[in-house]
C-alpha cells in the first residue's frame, strides 16, 4: 500500500435516531442514522412505517378517494335528439 493516499481509520460513534448509540470503526469520527438493529422491523419484529419525509400521508391524500375505474359511474339520462322541423310549423 502507498503511504499517505489512504483516510484516517478512526472508532466512530454511531447514534441513532431512536436513542442507540454503539462504537465501530470508519473513516468519519461520527455517523448518525435514522434506523439500527434496536429499532428495524426486521429484528424487532414488530411492524413499524418509517417515513422521514411525508411520502405515506403524501399518497394517502392522493388516493384516499380511491381510484376512479372501481368507482360505480352515475347513470345519465339520454339526451333525445331533436325533433325535425315540418314545413306547417316553418310557415308560421
Amino acid at each position: 500500500m502507498k503511504n499517505g493516499i489512504h483516510p484516517k481509520y478512526v472508532e466512530t460513534v454511531v447514534k441513532c435516531g431512536c436513542g442507540n448509540t454503539f462504537k465501530t470503526r470508519s473513516t468519519v469520527p461520527e455517523l448518525k442514522i435514522d434506523i439500527c438493529n434496536v429499532c428495524h422491523p426486521f429484528y424487532t419484529g414488530k411492524l413499524k412505517y418509517i417515513d422521514t419525509t411525508g411520502r405515506i400521508e403524501k399518497f394517502q391524500k392522493k388516493f384516499s378517494g380511491g381510484y376512479a375505474s372501481l368507482q360505480p359511474r352515475k347513470k345519465v339520462k339520454p339526451v333525445p335528439p331533436p325533433e325535425p322541423e315540418t314545413e306547417e310549423a316553418a310557415e308560421s
